[in-house]
This record gives C-alpha cells, structure tokens and sequence, in this order.
C-alpha cells in the first residue's frame, strides 16, 4: 500500500521529506486532474489531501472520502491552517477509519 498526497505545495515538499510523495495543486482543473491520476493508481491505499486544496473539489471530495474502495481519502490541514489547532494526523486517521479513545 502505497501513501500519496494531494494539496498544497508545503505539505507535498514537507511528505516528500519523509519517502511520501504528492502532487501540488492550486486549481480546480489541477485538483481533479490529481484525484483522476489517484484513483487510475492501483497501488494507492491511501490518499492525504490538503484542506485548503479538497475545498476546490468539495462535492467529489466528499463522495471519495465516504467510499469503502480504496484508496482512502483522508483531508488534513493546509500548512497555513488555523481551523484545526491541536489536532494530530494520527487523531484525523484514526477519526477517520472510526477508532474512539
């Protein structure tokens, strides 16, 4: 299973660091091109997308993150966010899959 990640060219250079890479995008037309090139990749388990960059496509975002076939869209803060102050990836991922503590 392959991670890959979608969004804000911050967070794209920022996973790159750690192995995960991505695709920047800053358009509508960049953003569904990006989500057409995941879903076309059987080795993707997992797709982390930006939440500044999932609003552009917020209607298939939200279709894509409420399906069972993989891959699995999580949205995560922008690197500029402020919504979401103290919410950790590993809080977003297990909020996602439905894991309560």
């Amino acid at each position: 299973m392959k991670v890959w990640v979608i969004g804000h060219v911050d967070a794209v250079l920022g996973f790159a660091l750690v192995g995960v890479h991505g695709e920047a995008v800053d358009s509508v037309e960049s953003m569904n091109q990006a989500l057409d090139a995941a879903l076309a990749n059987p080795e993707l388990g997992l797709v982390l997308v930006t939440e500044d960059c999932s609003k552009l496509a917020s209607e298939r975002m939200a279709q894509l993150k409420s399906s069972i076939e993989p891959p699995l869209f999580l949205e995560i803060p922008s690197p500029n966010s402020t919504d979401s102050p103290g919410i950790s990836f590993m809080g977003l991922a297990e909020q996602s899959i439905g894991i309560r503590k």
